[in-house]
């Protein structure tokens, strides 16, 4: 009983490390967009090409960069 208790204790240790690096690089993300759309040097087209490329950099990091990018 005492090593299923260790167990939980790792698994939840385990778990809660990996939300918080999840939480992390979602906000890490959301902060380059952020930063993109509200770049008051960039135009509406330059602010939706900075969001495709922080896009395709994700994509790359990845592995996904085989999902086909939406043209405008």
């Amino acid at each position: 009983m005492t090593s299923a208790a260790i167990s939980e204790d790792v698994v939840d240790a385990i778990a809660s490390e990996m939300a918080l690096a999840v939480d992390r690089a979602v906000e890490w993300w959301m902060s380059q967009i952020d930063r993109s759309l509200t770049d008051p040097h960039l135009t509406s087209l330059g602010r939706l090409t900075a969001v495709r490329e922080i896009l395709e950099n994700y994509r790359d990091l990845t592995g996904k960069a085989q999902l086909a990018t939406p043209r405008f």
